[in-house]
């Protein structure tokens, strides 16, 4: 099939031959006629070469490619790409009877840029964040159900709040395939409510499940808090390690319900857990020194934009300078940054500040990042977004 044109500027494919999957706009010297916002086109070097393919975008990043050289971008292509980061998930031992909860689609780090699709139990969560995957919702939703093992049931389409709002697109959420049947999910063999009716990103941060994992082996009669708990991973992982006590902190009242309602389906009404709707500030204000030995930081993105990078350092300084101060002699902090703007060393940098401030004796323990199923492609290192660090405190 043929596609309109995007004809690049003299020396503007290099980061291309390298196979960075972004044309940026400057290095555009002409688009045909009549290409419009989420067109497939071609991208072709000055002197004729035939790049590849891809989605057309107004914006700083015009075209993110799909297909290297000239390939047909139809239902069999998505199938295929699918088929291929299935197989990865299967290598990492992923699909299993106490596991069904896992990113299958990782954006470029599974070269399908702008698609991510996040599997929990029979329902896949299809997220478009540009315009060219939402109008192939419909053919990546066909392909993902013809993968092995009856994978795929329903697929739930949610991107209203991650499509450029100028594009205008008023995408709709809800389901292309199937319907709903239950909204519980096993994570490691613990079992919880995903809400990607309304919940944030998909309904629940699967990048963050080896981290859980690790946290429980520190959890053993120690007393957690959990901040920005959201829908309290951390917390029942913390419970099923031997916890003390486990308290969850998060703004919306919604995360909260969400958080009690998880820790119920694991432990029943657990005497151990107590969750609190409350500003995270506010409540590392007024708790006492000494009340914790085990504390989690996995806050929202500070800085979305280079833009917001030195509001976003502040705030994780901060954040983390009242968490050294509360923290019980010998505690254990898990930091996390998700902030793609942040590089591990600005943030390691702002944590360092921290512990300076605080004067008490820091260890760094483990340097954390997200998970094999959110995986980086190499020619795409801004694919890295999740820093995280854990820490023995004196």
């Amino acid at each position: 099939m043929e596609y309109k044109k995007i004809i690049l500027r003299k020396g503007k494919e290099e980061s291309l031959l390298r196979f960075h999957p972004w044309v940026f706009s400057g290095a555009i010297a002409s688009i045909d006629e009549g290409v419009e916002e989420g067109d497939l086109v071609s991208v072709i070097a000055h002197d004729g070469r035939h790049i590849g393919n891809g989605h057309f975008q107004i914006g700083s990043i015009a075209v993110r490619i799909l297909a290297w050289g000239d390939k047909e971008i139809d239902e069999d292509f998505y199938f295929d790409r699918l088929l291929a980061a299935y197989s990865v998930r299967k290598s990492l031992h992923l699909l299993r009877d106490d596991n069904n909860a896992f990113r299958l689609v990782h954006g470029e780090g599974d070269f399908l840029p702008g698609l991510v699709v996040d599997i929990y139990g029979s329902t896949a969560v299809l997220q478009a964040h540009s315009p060219g995957m939402h109008f192939a919702r419909q053919a990546i939703a066909n392909a993902l159900t013809r993968l092995p093992d009856g994978l795929v049931k329903n697929v739930y389409y949610k991107s209203e709040t991650t499509l450029p709002y100028k594009a205008q697109l008023d995408a709709e959420n809800g389901y292309i395939i199937g319907a709903y049947d239950t909204n519980v999910a096993t994570e490691n063999g613990l079992r919880f409510h995903v809400d990607w009716l309304k919940g944030q990103k998909t309904g629940f941060f699967v990048d963050q499940r080896e981290n859980r994992a690790l946290l429980e082996r520190f959890a053993r009669g120690r007393k957690v808090l959990n901040m920005f708990c959201y829908t309290g991973g951390f917390s029942f992982y913390a419970m099923r390690g031997g916890a003390e006590l486990v308290h969850s902190v998060d703004s919306s009242e919604k995360a909260i319900q969400l958080t009690v309602s998880n820790v119920e389906l694991n432990f029943g009404d657990d005497p151990r857990h107590k969750a609190f709707a409350e500003d995270a500030f506010k409540y590392l204000a007024h708790t006492g020194n000494n009340d914790y030995d085990l504390i989690i930081l996995d806050p929202p993105a500070f800085a979305k934009h280079k833009s917001a990078l030195k509001n976003a350092l502040i705030g994780y300084r901060k954040l983390n300078a009242r968490a050294f101060e509360k923290i019980a002699p010998g505690g254990i902090l898990f930091t996390f940054s998700c902030s793609q703007a942040v590089s591990k060393e600005q943030f390691r940098l702002a944590v360092f500040s921290a512990a300076a401030q605080s004067r008490r004796k820091v260890r760094i323990l483990h340097q954390l990042t997200q998970p094999a199923d959110h995986p980086i492609n190499i020619y795409h290192p801004e694919g890295e977004y999740l820093k995280g660090l854990v820490l023995y405190v004196e």
